[in-house]
């Protein structure tokens, strides 16, 4: 397999909404390089980049797929990503090693929601950026309309640099602006002829031209000055721009394209390969440090790990891209993060499902390795001494939960093991091992993740599980001071067991006066591991319970802080002051003052006008327009408060606070609402108190399950 330079490498990432075509875009783009024989369909479930089973089942893509191809002496890594927002972790880590993105939108639909998401995520990281409007042999294809809304979401960057001659069923020629010549393909698509412009469109492509060339001379004062002298600039010199601009962010060129028909694919190729930057021009990566890494090809061997999926009978396959040096298989170096020393197996480029053994890897490719004993994503291995780590992805957070329980006692370690390893592979994936809660509660990116992750579990792992409703964390506290006393006696043949304890349990407020009545020798504030406090004050006088039980009170106390009187959750934000009691001289121990604390502690605790609290969540939800109404009628039913709206181009973002408990199966309903095309993002806001009837059911439910 032929080596290549850094400078003859381009890493493309495919972006865009699904159903947009980005698998027949990169299945086409390998045939017309004659990286395959024959071109596959998403339809015949025979493509290169789909080949698990359950991406042929569904009929689109659900991981990241890894192809490579030799376009004209440049080597282009193509990295095809699912469009569908629950598979979101499949995309940010190939995202964070592109040098280019290439943005497919589909002419029909033009600007859908999943790419602004996705726009989002590529500005996080700086990539250069470019589009090809796709599909523009359908009937309701619209070019134009789709270069506006992705003017109108994307900024004045977006730069046509093709359009087509004619769309819909007639579709066959592209107009190019920047070599003024129009392609027409043949009826089976292909290599396409080059003709003069026509004269019906010529005026529209003068045009057009005019404006690339005045984008690309903006943004460089040499292009400009020539320019300015002679009123044009040739081709070498607007390739030479367009590269520069590209790479700094400044302009975003639109391409045509059909690939499902093969019209249109070489001439984007062609372009990657002209214009879009190599690993050494791109974004450099940044330290940990937030300091910038600069890529070395002659430097020491530094590579970055990004994504790792499970193969049988291989293991682990991780995917890795070379910021430094160059590696071969057998080589030592040292991961990071663990700084333990690790050996490198054996090394591969990917084409799809099919692994293709190389004896090295330069800077700027990406590959993978097997066998490798200590690595995770977002690890960094280097050589030994240098002591270097790069930036990790940073990965959205989760939009749906769900518990996860077996069916039959006997396999919880193979359970753990198998939420350990799909965690491994998809770090969009948090998996919560709840003590609070008694469940183990998996966070996803949406119903169709879940779905995923639930398949893996059944088919690959042989787990007989069930998916059932997460419990809420609450919180209580209480909203007035009361006193409330205990007293444990037990006896049952020889030493028995004797505390009395006095407490006044108030709300806690910061900057709250000490106790009236009460003089405190000792506070202690404690931060909660659950957010709140609690505020521990002996305020014993003459020695009625010894200093040494104080700790077992407040052991007490802790217990049932830590399981609620009315939800069996967390109680927080509460001040417990020890001013009397009694003990005695032989019976009384820490065990009796522990359950006398307890004990004392509850039935205060019910008495001084209990609150529970629920979590409350900032939620933006992105939909077009059109669905607007349903909705923020639908937020209205879930007890949320609509904080403010915004519009973007087509759509539209409502921001609202909504009460976990009604987010629990939102995202399955807001894509039932809006046919999915909507798309939202939650974070954890503060706690806030939770509606009588909701308290008073909960703590029915706890009831229950105590007595259970």
């Amino acid at each position: 397999m032929k080596v290549y330079n850094p400078s003859r490498v381009r890493n493309v990432v495919l972006l865009g909404h699904s159903g947009s075509g980005k698998t027949t875009l990169a299945e086409t783009m390998l045939f017309e390089a004659g990286a395959i024989n024959r071109r596959g369909t998403v339809e015949s479930k025979n493509t290169v980049s789909d080949y698990h089973d359950l991406e042929k089942e569904k009929e689109k893509s659900i991981y990241s797929s890894f192809m490579n191809l030799d376009w004209r002496g440049n080597k282009i890594n193509l990295i095809d990503t699912p469009g569908t927002s629950d598979y979101i972790g499949e995309v940010v880590g190939p995202l964070r090693v592109a040098d280019t993105a290439l943005f497919v939108l589909n002419a029909e639909h033009g600007v859908e929601v999943a790419t602004d998401s996705l726009w989002k995520f590529a500005r996080r990281y700086n990539v250069p950026s470019m589009f090809v409007v796709n599909k523009l042999d359908n009937e309701r294809s619209d070019f134009w309309k789709t270069v506006e809304q992705a003017k109108e979401h994307y900024g004045r960057e977006v730069t046509v640099v093709q359009f087509p001659y004619s769309e819909g069923n007639d579709f066959h020629a592209i107009v190019d602006v920047l070599r003024m010549t129009m392609y027409e393909f043949p009826e089976g698509g292909g290599k396409p002829d080059k003709l003069p412009i026509p004269d019906s469109i010529k005026e529209r492509a003068d045009q057009l031209h005019q404006e690339l060339v005045e984008v690309i001379a903006e943004n460089d004062e040499t292009l400009m000055d020539i320019y300015f002298e002679h009123g044009e600039l040739d081709e070498e010199q607007m390739q030479k721009g367009l590269h520069l601009s590209l790479v700094n962010g400044q302009i975003h060129p639109v391409f045509c394209s059909c690939a499902s028909r093969n019209m249109g694919t070489g001439r984007v190729m062609g372009f990657i390969g002209d214009v879009a930057p190599n690993p050494l021009e791109g974004n450099p990566p940044k330290k940990e440090d937030g300091s910038e890494f600069a890529l070395d090809p002659d430097g020491k061997p530094v590579m970055f790990l990004f994504k790792t999926h499970s193969e049988s009978h291989v293991g682990d396959l991780i995917y890795f891209k070379m910021y430094s040096g160059s590696v071969k298989s057998g080589m030592d170096l040292v991961n990071s993060t663990t700084s333990n020393s690790v050996r490198l197996g054996n090394l591969y480029l990917t084409e799809g499902h099919k692994r293709i053994e190389v004896d090295e890897i330069k800077t700027g490719d990406i590959g993978a390795v097997v066998k490798l004993k200590d690595g995770e994503i977002n690890d960094t291995l280097s050589e030994k001494g240098m002591d270097i780590k790069l930036e990790g992805i940073s990965y959205p957070s989760t939009t749906i939960r769900t518990a996860v329980k077996l069916k039959h006692e006997g396999d919880e370690d193979k359970l753990g093991s198998a939420l350990h390893q799909i965690h491994r592979e998809d770090p969009s994936i948090e998996v919560e091992h709840s003590q609070e809660l008694k469940q183990i509660i998996i966070h996803a990116q949406g119903e169709e993740h879940l779905a995923v992750v639930e398949h893996g579990l059944r088919d690959r792992y042989k787990l007989d599980i069930e998916f059932y409703a997460p419990r809420i964390p609450y919180r209580e506290t209480i909203t007035k001071g009361v006193k409330t006393q205990y007293k444990h006696k037990k006896q049952s043949g020889g030493a028995g067991q004797y505390a009395e304890v006095h407490l006044l349990i108030e709300p806690y407020e910061e900057g709250m006066p000490d106790p009236a009545d009460m003089k405190v020798r000792n506070s202690d504030v404690h931060e909660l591991p659950w957010g709140g406090k609690l505020v521990f004050n002996n305020c014993i006088v003459g020695g009625v319970i010894d200093n040494r039980f104080m700790p077992a009170i407040y052991k007490g106390v802790m217990e049932k802080m830590e399981n609620g009187p009315m939800s069996g959750c967390c109680a927080r934000d509460i001040r417990v002051s020890v001013f009397d009691g009694s003990m005695h001289s032989v019976d009384s121990n820490e065990a009796a003052f522990k359950t006398a604390g307890r004990m004392a502690f509850r039935d205060g605790f019910l008495n001084a006008n209990p609150q529970l609290l629920e979590p409350v969540y900032d939620v933006e939800v992105t939909v077009p327009a059109d669905y607007m109404g349903d909705v923020m009628g639908d937020l209205g039913t879930r007890r949320g408060q609509i904080q403010g709206m915004d519009a973007e181009g087509s759509l539209q973002k409502i921001r609202a606070q909504v009460p976990l408990e009604e987010l629990d199966q939102y995202s399955t309903r807001l894509k039932s609402m809006t046919q999915g095309s909507a798309t939202y993002t939650r974070e954890f806001s503060h706690y806030a108190a939770a509606p009588f009837d909701v308290q008073e059911r909960v703590m029915k439910e706890n009831e229950e399950l105590e007595e259970a």
